[in-house]
C-alpha cells in the first residue's frame, strides 16, 4: 500500500511538471506495467483530480489546463521548520533536497510562499550552527519573525522592532535588516542600526513587534558577507578574560579546529596569532592543549598558571599505575 501510494504521488509530480506526459513515460519512471498506470490514473481521477486522456499520436496524460491542487496547509511555523530542515540536508550534500525545497514551494499559499522563497536566500549558517528550533517568544514565535525578517532582506527595506538587551531593557530600532544566521540553536540578524549609524548584530529571540515599513533598506556594504559578520561579533562578545596566544601552525590548520564564532585568528610571519574571550583560563588551556602545536602565551600572565596547572593533571593521570586486571 505504501509503495501505491509513493508511486501515485510521483505520477501526480509529474502531471505537473509537464504539459502531457506519455503512458510510456510514466511506466518506465515508476517501473510500472501501461496497465498499471491505467489503473494509477483511474485512482486518481476516484480522489477528484482532473486527469485527462489524450489519444493520437503525441498523444498521453495532463492535468486539466487551470487546475491547481490545493495549498498545502502548513502554519508559518512548520514551513520554516521545513525548509530549515531541507536547507540542512543542501547544505550537508544529500541529494534531493533543492526538488524537495521545490516541490514545497509549488503547493503552499502564494503570500507563504513568497515568504519561505525569500527565506531560502536570506539565511546562512556558521560552521557551527545548528539548525534549532523557533522558540517561543511571547505571543509571537521567532519562525514568523523569521519569515518576516526574511521577506523584508528580499525586499530590501526597513523594519521597526522593540529590542530587550540581555539586561531586560527595551529599545526601539529602525533597521535595515541585511542577513540572517543561525548559530548554535539560535537566530541572528545582521543589520545597520539607523539610530546608532553602525552594523549590528541582533538574537532574534530578543526581537518584539517586528514591522516592515515603506522606507527603503540602507545599501549592503560591497562584499558583505552576513555570516562572517555575525562570527566575528560573537567572538567579540565582552567576557572577564581577553587572551592572546602565538600558535606555531598555520592559520589554514588552526581554523579547522576553532570556529570564527569562537576566535579571531590573524596570520602573521611566526605562525597564528590568536585572540580570544573566556570565561575561565583553565577551560582556555584546554583548548590550546587540544590544538597540539607550540604556543606563546602573550597575556594574560594568569593563563600561564593554568596551563602548568593542567600539565601537573596531566603529568599525574600518566604516572598512576594501572589497575589490576578483574
Amino acid at each position: 500500500m505504501a509503495a501505491t501510494t509513493s508511486r501515485l504521488l510521483q505520477l501526480l509530480e509529474l502531471l505537473q511538471d509537464q504539459p502531457v506526459t506519455t503512458g510510456s513515460q510514466i511506466a518506465e519512471r515508476l517501473a510500472v506495467d501501461r496497465r498499471t498506470v491505467r489503473r494509477y490514473i483511474t485512482a486518481l481521477q476516484e480522489l477528484g483530480i482532473p486527469v485527462e486522456g489524450e489519444r493520437g499520436a503525441g498523444g498521453g496524460y495532463r492535468m486539466r489546463p487551470g487546475y491547481r491542487l490545493p495549498p498545502l496547509m502548513l502554519t508559518g511555523d512548520e514551513a520554516v521548520i521545513i525548509v530549515l530542515g531541507l536547507l540542512g540536508a543542501r547544505r550537508m550534500g544529500l541529494d534531493g533536497a533543492d526538488g524537495a525545497l521545490a516541490k514545497l514551494s509549488r503547493v503552499l499559499p502564494g503570500p507563504l510562499r513568497s515568504r519561505v522563497e525569500a527565506l531560502q536566500t536570506a539565511v546562512g549558517y556558521t560552521a557551527a550552527g545548528g539548525l534549532g528550533t523557533p522558540a517561543a517568544t511571547g505571543t509571537v514565535t521567532v519562525a514568523e519573525t523569521v519569515l518576516v525578517l526574511a521577506e523584508a532582506i528580499g525586499r530590501r527595506r526597513r523594519i521597526r522592532a522593540g529590542y530587550q538587551s540581555a539586561t531586560g531593557r527595551l529599545t526601539a530600532r529602525d533597521l535595515s535588516p541585511h542577513g540572517l544566521v543561525a548559530h548554535s540553536g539560535f537566530w541572528y540578524l545582521a543589520a545597520h542600526d539607523h539610530a546608532r549609524r553602525a552594523l549590528r548584530t541582533f538574537r532574534l529571540d530578543r526581537m518584539r513587534h517586528v514591522i516592515i515599513t515603506d522606507r527603503p533598506a540602507a545599501a549592503v556594504p560591497a562584499d558583505f558577507d552576513a555570516v562572517t559578520y555575525v562570527s566575528r561579533s560573537l567572538a567579540r562578545l565582552p567576557y572577564p578574560w581577553e587572551v592572546e596566544v602565538l600558535l606555531d601552525a598555520p592559520l589554514s590548520l588552526v581554523a579547522q579546529r576553532l570556529p570564527a564564532t569562537m576566535a579571531e585568528l590573524t596570520a602573521t610571519a611566526a605562525g597564528t596569532r590568536l585572540l580570544m574571550r573566556v570565561t575561565s583560563l583553565d577551560w582556555m588551556a584546554s583548548v590550546l592543549a587540544g590544538l597540539d602545536c607550540g604556543f606563546t602565551i602573550r597575556r594574560p600572565d594568569e593563563l600561564r598558571a593554568s596551563v602548568r596547572a593542567l600539565a601537573r593533571r596531566l603529568t599525574a593521570a600518566a604516572d598512576q599505575p594501572p589497575e589490576p586486571a578483574g
